[in-house]
């Protein structure tokens, strides 16, 4: 596989096509193609520097492979990268804008019991660009510019753990954010985390004030290591101490995601013992309803549990919201799309 080109920052453009004997300005071009989601082949420069790009970098890192459209407007994006390796996204579109959740691995090592995303293991890391390469695509697919973008803000939760690709995910967000790019601001962008608490301190220190969020789905150390093997090497308390740090660092609050597991973590007696530990903090629990996996065995609950689950918490003080489902339809949850094509296909992923 070659190089990406989506990897380099523009200074870092300007000093490869200097070292290319070119003019820098040809570094400007380049960054505005490939922020338009133009291909290589594509790019506004001269055929010949064209061609010298293509000997050593990929002309079309990241490819609609897939796309689905749910009945509610979702849509769900199958890509294909240029091993031959899928991921997958999806587009939301709300009040305030599209909000498009991106992949930053090729499956995922966390072994979490309610994602689909971790049923073939992680087969590698994606880079920096591409993961930018995602909403590049879907941007231009979109009929989005850089002055009025299809995609409004961005979620770091699709397939793969980003701390775990904790260099190549920093990369990419400097990247979003810079100004001369596609230019999501901080803001707007959410990382969902299952606890990686080395990670998340040494995040704080970046200067990237974005929403974090952390996959919590329990309030003790013990029900959280029956569905998150991660519980079993990062404790909630550890966890907690992370996310104060997060916010003296940035002063943003954090967010919790819950998922609400049928006879799991969902009854009045769990919602208390939730409010308990998170009482007084500066942050704010995202429920959500299971969206159930075939290959698993765990099951959601109804939207009356789900509200009552939320009053609950709402009595004790606790800011908290149920996530709208959206995409259900079409495999809506993390994984489902690229595991139900390679069933549906008879093809393994390859390994890197």
């Amino acid at each position: 596989m070659k190089r990406i080109l989506q990897d380099l920052s523009l200074p870092e453009l300007e000093a490869l096509v200097l070292s290319l004997g070119e003019k820098k300005f040809r570094a400007a071009q380049i960054f505005q193609g490939l922020m338009h989601g133009k291909k290589i082949s594509e790019l506004p420069v001269p055929a010949a520097l064209r061609a010298r790009l293509l000997e050593e970098y990929e002309d079309e890192p990241v490819r609609l492979q897939e796309v689905f459209t749910s009945q509610d407007g979702t849509k769900k994006y199958l890509f294909a990268l240029a091993d031959g390796n899928l991921i997958e996204g999806v587009l939301m579109q709300y009040k305030y804008g599209a909000t498009q959740c991106i992949s930053t691995q090729v499956g995922c090592r966390m072994g979490c019991k309610f994602c689909a995303s971790t049923l073939g293991g992680l087969i590698r890391n994606l880079t920096a660009g591409e993961i930018l390469s995602e909403i590049l695509v879907v941007n231009r697919a979109e009929g989005g510019t850089l002055k009025e973008r299809a995609v409004h803000n961005v979620v770091l939760m699709g397939s793969g753990e980003p701390f775990d690709n904790y260099d190549n995910v920093v990369k990419f967000l400097r990247l979003l954010t810079s100004e001369g790019g596609i230019h999501i601001s901080a803001r707007n962008i959410s990382l969902s985390t299952c606890g990686l608490v080395p990670k998340m301190r040494a995040f704080a220190k970046e200067g990237i004030p974005l929403n974090l969020t952390v996959s919590l789905h329990a309030s003790s150390d013990e029900e959280r290591a029956r569905t998150m093997p991660v519980a079993n090497a990062y404790k909630i308390a550890d966890i907690l101490k992370a996310c104060d740090e997060y916010f003296r660092a940035t002063g943003r609050r954090y967010i919790f995601e819950y998922s609400l597991i049928g006879g799991e973590n969902c009854d009045e007696a769990h919602a208390h013992a939730l409010a308990s530990l998170l009482k007084g903090r500066p942050c704010h629990v995202n429920l959500i309803r299971l969206n159930e996996v075939k290959e698993r065995s765990l099951k959601s609950v109804s939207e009356k549990e789900a509200y009552r689950f939320l009053g609950y918490l709402e009595k004790d003080g606790i800011s908290a919201t149920l996530r709208r489902s959206m995409g259900s339809d079409i495999g809506g949850a993390c994984g489902q799309l690229r595991a139900s094509y390679l069933e549906k296909t008879n093809n393994a992923p390859p390994m890197s």
